[in-house]
């Protein structure tokens, strides 16, 4: 149903750090970046290459929070993100467990980003 999410961040270089270490272990990676006026904008994709998840400059100060999950192949990727999420220290919300009350299978981790959004590595299998 979704082609692609943008998120307005303060800092574009660190959320992009951010998240390339955090989401790292699931293939997330920039492919893409352009300059506008209020510095640049990234593309950030999955393992199929396609810039689906994008970084800008925030116009003004953010006062909602965002939940975005991401796609992850299995559980110990979910396993690899939370490590890598508290070795950059990241507030970990929920730490990797099954979510029954979602579906039966669904095992993610919820993790706090820099501009305070709730986001998520999740995997749909057993």
């Amino acid at each position: 149903m979704l082609d692609h999410i943008g998120v307005q961040v303060r800092d574009v270089e660190t959320s992009l750090a951010f998240y390339l270490r955090v989401f790292g272990p699931i293939g997330m990676h920039e492919v893409l970046r352009f300059p506008t006026d209020d510095g640049f904008v990234v593309g950030l994709a999955g393992p199929g290459g396609v810039p689906d998840f994008w970084l800008s400059p925030a116009a003004r100060p953010e006062a909602r929070e965002l939940h975005v999950a991401f796609v992850a192949s299995d559980r110990q990727a979910i396993d690899a993100v939370h490590e890598a999420a508290v070795a950059a220290g990241a507030e970990v919300l929920h730490a990797p467990r099954e979510w029954p009350e979602y579906h039966p299978g669904y095992y993610g981790v919820f993790l706090r980003d820099p501009d305070g959004h709730n986001v998520e590595a999740v995997h749909h299998g057993g």
